[in-house]
């Protein structure tokens, strides 16, 4: 399976990119999109905020504004919202996270082809990517991203809305790729 991970700010511009592929059951971790479908990823993901925000304020599933000023001091941290998989182009799924300063954290994911040497692919976190394995998987690997999203902005050299070009962040969100995904 291939996926492109995104995190998008407050005004709808990219923080951070990064391309992997699967590394379970004897994947090498190198993404394997089409090459005339690799200049999409970008489009696909960017595409789907549309979605995301309907998603995000009809479902019910954030505060609006002026609630979150009642609630602000007992949901600081907690309300970070998994979106699950919001949207699908062609063989593509794009999976939401949204964080409570409404970053949004954006996983475009391929399915792997079927194989037909063996049955063992058919079980794989790979396989479907609306099954609840996969949805678990895809859950963890937000949540642990969102740790280090913390500890990332955190920092007094990040600035709000800027790009994250820290090297340690890559490593852990390749990390938590390998481990997870």
């Amino acid at each position: 399976m291939s996926y492109y991970f995104a995190i998008i700010g407050t005004q709808d511009n990219p923080l951070f990119e990064y391309e992997f592929g699967s590394a379970k059951q004897g994947g090498d971790g190198i993404a394997r999109f089409p090459e005339q479908a690799r200049h999409m990823n970008q489009f696909i993901v960017h595409s789907s905020l549309d979605i995301v925000e309907e998603v995000q304020w009809a479902s019910g599933q954030m505060y609006s504004p002026s609630l979150l000023l009642i609630f602000v001091f007992f949901f600081v941290l907690t309300e970070a919202r998994y979106l699950k998989a919001i949207d699908r182009f062609y063989n593509n799924w794009v999976s939401c996270f949204i964080t409570p300063s409404n970053v949004k954290f954006l996983l475009l994911h391929s399915p792997s082809q079927p194989s037909t040497t063996g049955s063992r692919a058919s079980t794989s976190i790979a396989a479907n990517p609306t099954a609840p394995q996969t949805e678990e998987a895809i859950k963890l690997f937000f949540a642990e991203i969102f740790e280090n999203w913390c500890k990332t902005v955190m920092s007094p050299f990040y600035k709000v809305n800027g790009e994250v070009k820290s090297p340690v962040f890559r490593g852990r969100v390749a990390a938590a790729g390998r481990k997870y995904l």
